[in-house]
């Protein structure tokens, strides 16, 4: 009963505040389009969170592993078209090597209100230096419960990274 009344308010607050991501974006500082290999981070969401969340540690871990195969997948077929894309197989994978981008997550975390927060740092490979970044930003995921809410905002973050390292214009979206 708790969770369709979490799920209920958050419906209704999804409808009465739509968040734009258009009117968000900026163009991208640094241009990424010619980096055609790319590793893609672990969105390393708090595994800790489990409890408040009504999940025991394992389910939860697999939820936050689903959501990652998921992402990543999208960034492959839908938003990083035509790049390789290495994915990061867990947290702690983090050998870029070999690859023009490495696209790390940090600062991630996705509580009760079923929002995930997160920032991004894109990262040159070969000199280990930060060439931009996304600061800690909310995404929203829209008309959700708790896990399909994490894959959308996880899709909004790929629409974000469309945008910044593929240059892609946002009528194209």
């Amino acid at each position: 009963m708790k969770r369709l009344v979490v799920t209920a308010v958050l419906l209704l607050l999804c409808i009465s505040f739509p968040n734009s991501l258009e009117a968000r974006d900026k163009a991208p500082s640094v241009d990424m389009s010619k980096m055609n290999r790319i590793f893609l981070g672990w969105v390393d969401v708090d595994p800790n969170n489990f409890a408040e969340l009504g999940y025991s540690k394992a389910e939860w871990l697999d939820v936050i592993g689903n959501a990652n195969a998921v992402f990543q997948h999208n960034c492959q077929s839908k938003y990083l078209t035509g790049r390789t894309i290495t994915a990061a197989k867990d947290k702690g994978d983090e050998n870029a090597a070999g690859n023009d981008l490495y696209i790390k997550f940090s600062d991630a975390s996705f509580g009760k209100n079923y929002r995930l927060k997160l920032s991004v740092h894109f990262i040159d490979p070969k000199t280990n230096s930060e060439i931009a970044s996304i600061p800690v930003r909310t995404y929203t995921g829209r008309l959700c419960g708790l896990v399909s809410c994490l894959e959308k905002e996880l899709d909004e973050v790929g629409r974000k990274l469309q945008l910044e390292v593929a240059g892609k214009p946002k009528e194209n979206q």
